[in-house]
């Protein structure tokens, strides 16, 4: 998928930090590449979203994931590992945005088949700069698995 088809790019944020995801949503909101955005807070309401089940039921399949590690109720390296050894999901990019520096964590995401990793910076304007930097990239170079 790329910039000349003319449908909105579908994004799921997993994020459990009320201010990491507005300025996530914030940054995406002033790309260039039409988008649209759902939120969830923890590891079970997303894999509750991708399989489209209770209230998500009607959810559209996100061309890209934005999957923060360190969630409640179920946290993002179960999610990762869920995702990927799901047939109907393990092709949706997955990128892991979190603040974790932890050599293992990069490992095991990456071992879980993570697409990136990217860690979040501390400070409010390279945070901005990096999800312009992530939207940049993959709403715009890459291409995306057509969505089912």
């Amino acid at each position: 998928m790329n910039l000349s088809e003319s449908r909105p790019i579908e994004i799921l944020l997993v994020e459990d930090s009320p201010s990491d995801a507005a300025l996530t949503i914030e940054a995406l909101k002033e790309g260039k590449v039409a988008n649209r955005l759902n939120h969830v807070e923890d590891g079970v309401e997303a894999m509750s979203f991708l399989r489209r089940q209770g209230k998500y039921a009607k959810a559209t399949r996100p061309d890209l994931i934005m999957l923060d590690l360190n969630l409640p109720k179920k946290d993002g390296r179960e999610v990762l590992a869920e995702l990927k050894n799901d047939p109907d999901l393990k092709l949706i990019p997955i990128i892991v945005l979190t603040t974790s520096r932890s050599d293992n964590d990069i490992l095991q995401s990456y071992q879980l088949n993570a697409n990136c990793y990217i860690t979040k910076p501390v400070d409010f304007p390279h945070f901005i700069e990096v999800v312009k930097s992530i939207e940049q990239f993959w709403l715009t170079v890459v291409t995306l698995p057509r969505r089912i």
